[in-house]
């Protein structure tokens, strides 16, 4: 399953299928996968500050 991430502080959603390659995280990196040290890319915060992204 492709289970996206959304930043709770600043609502960027990450996407396995597409990844972080700006931080070095490839396509097809699962969330579980990044670094504990990746910060979100738009407000700099930490994986602790993402939940599952519920799409409706």
């Amino acid at each position: 399953m492709n289970q996206k991430y959304i930043c709770t502080v600043c609502d960027y959603l990450y996407d396995p299928a597409i990844g972080d390659p700006d931080s070095g995280i490839m396509p097809g990196t699962a969330f579980a996968d990044i670094p504990d040290d990746w910060e979100c890319p738009v407000c700099g915060v930490g994986k602790e500050d993402f939940e599952i992204y519920e799409e409706r």
